[in-house]
């Protein structure tokens, strides 16, 4: 296989009961495209049976890369999936599947061209949301709300673990990147406005999981220090300079 068209890169902490379902259904989606594609698989200190799970695909899937991360966070496993990756668009993917596979067409040209990043959206028009509870959607609009007073006005939804970048710009931004946890996804966005880079919401079907790995005070808490650890970063120059392209 030459140089791949797309990259999909799954972060997997304690996921053997999801990843099996998970790589079958992403293969027999990439199966069924005329390019070139690889998965990269990025276990981080799970306690389970993850990386074992993870490697015993690769025999059948040749294009399947597996990596070990001992240290623990989703920013630091989509990080190195990204550096790792090779391909000339990099979309990173939730083991959960909340999105269906075969949506990832429309983040990728001819579907979708003129863009640096497109971010699946649970909110922008023609999104639709299947079984979540009223509570959880509430949280996570108070969570946009702070994202958009801190740091990415205007985005609705960032919060969703479907992204994808074009291969050059996610080498240059996920360099960048600090923040090791949930937070890393707002961070790369950040980076990426500030960069000039044009960011698009694609609207998708979603579907809630009640497996979810959010905690929902612990994790509001990081976010707020999380968010202004951004604003300080970029006062202190760790992004670089404002770009305008």
């Amino acid at each position: 296989m030459g140089k791949p068209f797309l990259s999909i890169i799954i972060p997997a902490y304690n996921e053997e009961k999801r990843l099996p379902y998970a790589l079958e259904q992403v293969f027999d989606f990439l199966h069924k495209q005329a390019y070139p594609a690889e998965v990269l698989v990025v276990e981080n200190g799970s306690q389970d049976r993850t990386l074992e799970i993870a490697q015993s695909f690769c025999e059948q899937y040749p294009n399947l890369r597996v990596f070990h991360n001992q240290q623990r966070g989703k920013g630091l496993a989509v990080q190195r999936g990204m550096l790792e990756a090779q391909g000339e668009y990099r979309f990173m993917c939730d083991a959960d599947l909340s999105m269906p596979v075969g949506e990832i067409a429309r983040f990728l040209p001819p579907y979708l061209t003129d863009y640096e990043i497109a971010i699946a959206s649970r909110e922008a028009p023609g999104a639709v949301r299947y079984h979540e509870p009223y509570y959880r959607h509430f949280i996570g609009r108070g969570y946009n709300f702070l994202i958009r007073l801190l740091a990415l006005p205007g985005l609705h939804d960032t919060q969703c673990g479907f992204k994808c970048f074009r291969g050059d710009v996610a080498e240059e931004l996920f360099r960048l990147q600090t923040m090791p946890g949930w937070s890393f996804d707002v961070e790369i966005l950040f980076i990426g406005r500030r960069r000039g880079y044009r960011i698009i919401e694609v609207p998708i079907p979603w579907y809630y999981n009640a497996e979810s790995k959010i905690h929902v005070l612990r994790d509001s808490l990081h976010m707020g220090k999380d968010l202004i650890q951004m604003r300080i970063n970029a006062w202190r120059g760790v992004y670089g300079k404002i770009q305008e392209r």
